[in-house]
């Protein structure tokens, strides 16, 4: 007969109710001591079931929770007793088999940076369709947002993975000795667009030079344009700051304005009502990868087959969203983010395509995520030029070419 102290029998029966404790987590000899446990308490209270709700165990469940989950609530009869305390038993038995049976998928914690959006697509897709499940992963997507570091989380070890930005991070981790490492470029182009009134004369990249100000938030001044003064010419002195607010743009023919090019071109449409003339900086040299997936070092040492699955689901993910049925994704995207309308869905999943923005290049023929020495050394040689990195950086300790460039997913592609 097994033994357990009252207090580690509460304490697990705790556990085995708490939402942030996952059963996963809990060792094989603890699951079968909490179901023995658990399977002595049902017998012991009045032949059956525990009454009412107590705040312990199972029958601390609501008669239904959010999930809808039929909960013990009540006086049960003798013969409602005996038949809740099989389920009880069943119940109990299957979620120890469960929980450490070899098929249990591992969770992993994948944080992006910002509210979802098709931007993410890929990866909501391959959580919507069970692709990571397929391979041994139950991943959950921990969107960011203005109040959200998940980057800082990924440095903390609370999360697995990160959706970085672009290779001016990964440089700069590099070169501050902290062991990030880039493990796929979801995102061949960075997104980052130009505007411009039409019929204005602003119908060329070499022309936005004439343009009175440039409308710009701080990164994209400190980054691109800092290129752009370097390779092109343009002036410093016409930066106003942007504040994420299309009205000033709007109302100056005469000026240009940064936006991602699945999203601030939209909003200038609902509410100008023209369509801007846009230029995306990716196709005029500025060919750094973007939207990445990062991981710590100490994740690819201790988990690459996590790493490995992932990687590969989310570019399976990529083709499945962009080429296939991407309906469930795209609820799971809403339910995250109430604020995304199906009209800026279908927007944004338009400019993905037409611009090449996941799939395009090299992506051809090695598949979505892929990654060359080649283009890091060019991007970075330009940032070093344009005095945004520093040199000297070791850049090769900042990406990974082990988990793409393989042709996965090119069989998915239309």
């Amino acid at each position: 007969m097994i033994r357990l102290a009252l207090p580690a029998i509460m304490q697990m029966r705790e556990a085995m109710t708490r939402r942030d404790v996952p059963i996963s987590s809990l060792r094989h000899g603890q699951l079968i001591v909490m179901t023995a446990a658990l399977h002595s308490t049902a017998l012991q209270k009045h032949g059956g079931l525990q009454r009412g709700r107590t705040g312990m165990g199972l029958a601390s469940l609501p008669a239904s929770d959010k999930h809808g989950r039929a909960g013990f609530q009540g006086t049960a009869t003798p013969t409602e007793k005996v038949s809740s305390m099989k389920r009880i038993l069943l119940a109990t038995t299957a979620l120890a088999f469960a929980a450490t049976g070899a098929h249990a998928a591992d969770t992993f914690v994948f944080g992006t940076n910002w509210l979802a959006q098709p931007e993410h697509g890929g990866f909501y897709q391959s959580v919507a369709d069970g692709t990571y499940e397929a391979c041994g992963l139950d991943v959950e997507i921990q969107q960011g947002g203005p109040q959200v570091n998940n980057r800082a989380l990924l440095l903390a070890g609370r999360i697995d993975a990160h959706m970085g930005g672009n290779m001016l991070e990964a440089f700069s981790a590099v070169e501050q000795d902290i062991p990030v490492v880039v493990v796929a470029a979801s995102f061949q182009k960075e997104p980052q667009v130009l505007m411009t009134h039409p019929d204005q004369g602003f119908d060329s990249f070499e022309a936005l030079k004439e343009a009175d100000e440039f409308i710009l938030g701080d990164q994209g001044f400190q980054s691109y344009y800092q290129w752009m003064i370097t390779e092109f010419g343009f002036d410093a002195s016409k930066r106003v700051p942007y504040t994420f607010n299309p009205a000033p743009f709007i109302a100056n023919p005469r000026s240009v304005q940064q936006g991602y090019i699945t999203s601030e071109p939209f909003a200038v449409e609902r509410e100008g009502g023209f369509v801007p003339n846009l230029f995306l900086v990716a196709d005029f040299g500025f060919d750094t990868y973007s939207t990445t997936i990062e991981v710590m070092q100490a994740t690819i040492d201790e988990k690459p087959d996590a790493v490995t699955c992932f990687v590969e689901g989310s570019i399976k993910g990529w083709y499945n969203y962009l080429y296939g049925d991407n309906a469930a994704a795209n609820e799971l995207i809403q339910a995250d983010n109430p604020d995304m309308s199906d009209e800026q869905i279908a927007f944004s999943i338009n400019k993905l395509k037409e611009y090449g923005i996941v799939d395009s290049g090299d992506t051809e023929t090695l598949g979505i995520g892929a990654m060359t020495d080649e283009r890091m050394q060019s991007f970075y040689e330009k940032m070093v030029s344009a005095g945004v990195a520093a040199e000297g950086i070791d850049i090769s300790a900042s990406y990974t070419l082990d988990y793409v460039n393989q042709g996965l997913g090119l069989d998915l592609k239309p």
